[in-house]
């Protein structure tokens, strides 16, 4: 297909390999199977995402944006429309695993390439190892007896096996889990406007766009910059690229070649609307019936984290607690599933391209999932979630860490997309709108937001990036080039 990694790159397994309908193996040694629908796409990315993120951060939003936390989210879910957009137009140039680190490699070469590798392997690693400890801790409160420790390493096995066990399979379990999250987010919904008809609201109809103790720009952009750290696991849809089913139907010449990355480019954008959606309606009716004002929040800290479900139990009752409480439980080890699932492909795509230790490039012949790959995420979230499960501080630890690293590599993302369309002029009449101006409005989104995080992430961030210089100059300096794959 022109313009395309297969064809200009002598780039690894691509859409046109799995034939007219874009099912099946590539038949490319190392290379995926291509089972996941549409749907199985959605269903990954919103479960690393969680339709019910805002819970715990609700308190922290309001108090930070002076009640507009709508339009916080509102505002956020149109920032990271930008690389959304991004991740649509580069899935289309290299329909390949890798995500990130596979667009800056053709974008802005293979040094590029490496790095957002290397800084998104920071997310894809510390992400599900965070949402692995919010299983374990609601868990533990739950049934106390046994130690958050013991559950957070539970949730690491079980999601484990069924990531080992196919895809496919991971997605099928995936969807019912998704499936009882969106039920707990409808009935919390209902209950809601109940309660709103029944007794009215505590605050006015449009406070939660507004604010409810004046409005501020500037307020609700410091919360912007929070809220946008929400939608982080969307982007994990694009590691399936290799994976990802075209639409049926008969198919030719260049069509042929976009099938799978068309699935994958409109499931991107796609999960991102549909989360600011549900973002937007819990967080506008939580925000009428909440029991105290952003100005209240903001002078007793110490009520943000528990903010949601004051409001619940003061407006629906104990019981909805509960269910909230056993929904993010298990919805956030299966958050770490696709968080791992994710991981296990980058590690396998730059593990192909010889930049990691070549024995993660193994497909497993029964399953047709990168098995290797996989455990070796598996064993660093282990690690990591464990230890910070054993520690009082462990979880301020890994989440002031985990964010920085898919910024950097969103911004080289961005980066890319000029790179492949304006500066290589690899499309045959790139647009200025498309192929500048957004990815430009992307990078200002992801440097804003980098600049507003903790001094904690910053400093981890710019450790780990000198690291994978380190890593990158000692590749460089040995003559290790990456794998020539074969043409599709």
């Amino acid at each position: 297909m022109p313009g395309t990694v297969g064809d200009t790159q002598g780039g690894g397994p691509g859409d046109g390999a799995a034939g007219a309908d874009g099912a099946g193996s590539t038949g490319v040694p190392g290379s995926l199977r291509r089972t996941l629908t549409f749907r199985d796409l959605i269903v990954y990315g919103l479960l690393f995402i969680a339709p019910m993120a805002p819970v715990g951060i609700f308190g922290t939003l309001q108090a930070k944006s002076h009640g507009a936390i709508t339009l916080v989210y509102l505002v956020a879910t149109i920032a990271m429309a930008f690389t959304a957009y991004s991740y649509a137009q580069m899935v289309r140039v290299a329909p390949q695993a890798g995500s990130v680190y596979t667009y800056a490699r053709v974008g802005l070469g293979e040094g590029a390439g490496f790095v957002a590798g290397w800084m998104a392997l920071l997310d894809y690693l510390l992400i599900p190892a965070v949402a692995y400890l919010f299983s374990g801790i609601a868990m533990h409160a739950l049934v106390p007896s046994v130690h958050q420790w013991v559950w957070t390493a539970i949730a690491v096995v079980v999601t484990t096996l069924l990531n080992l066990w196919g895809v496919r399979t991971a997605a099928i379990v995936g969807f019912a889990v998704l499936a009882l999250e969106i039920v707990v987010l409808g009935v919390f919904v209902v209950a809601a406007v109940a309660e709103l008809i029944a007794h009215g609201a505590q605050r006015g109809w449009a406070d939660p766009l507004t604010g409810d103790g004046g409005f501020s720009v500037s307020a609700v952009l410091s919360a912007v910059s929070v809220a946008v750290l929400s939608y982080l696991g969307f982007d994990a849809i694009a590691s399936f690229a290799e994976e990802a089913k075209g639409r049926p139907g008969p198919a030719k010449g260049a069509a042929k070649g976009l099938l799978g990355s068309e699935t994958v480019a409109r499931a991107v954008i796609t999960c991102l609307v549909v989360a600011g959606v549900l973002f937007a309606v819990q967080t506008y009716l939580a925000a009428l019936l909440a029991p105290m004002t952003a100005a209240e929040l903001a002078a007793n800290p110490g009520e943000q984290g528990d903010a949601f479900y004051a409001t619940v139990d003061a407006a629906v009752g104990d019981w909805l607690h509960d269910l909230v409480a056993v929904s993010k439980a298990v919805g956030a080890a299966f958050a770490a599933l696709a968080g791992q699932a994710a991981a296990g492909r980058l590690l396998f795509a730059m593990a192909r391209d010889r930049r990691l230790p070549g024995a993660m490039s193994k497909v497993d012949a029964g399953s047709g999932v990168p098995r290797r790959a996989l455990l070796g995420a598996a064993l660093v979230t282990l690690v990591a979630a464990v230890w910070a499960a054993r520690r009082d501080d462990g979880l301020d630890h890994l989440s002031s860490i985990v964010n920085v690293g898919a910024l950097t590599a969103f911004g080289l993302l961005h980066a890319s997309v000029i790179g492949w369309f304006w500066i290589r002029k690899r499309a045959a009449s790139p647009s200025v709108l498309r192929h500048v101006v957004v990815p430009l409005l992307g990078l200002a989104v992801v440097v804003a937001v980098i600049v507003e995080a903790s001094a904690t992430a910053q400093v981890v961030g710019g450790i780990w990036l000198v690291l994978g210089l380190l890593v990158l100059a000692v590749q460089y300096r040995g003559g290790r080039r990456p794998a020539e794959r074969p043409r599709t």
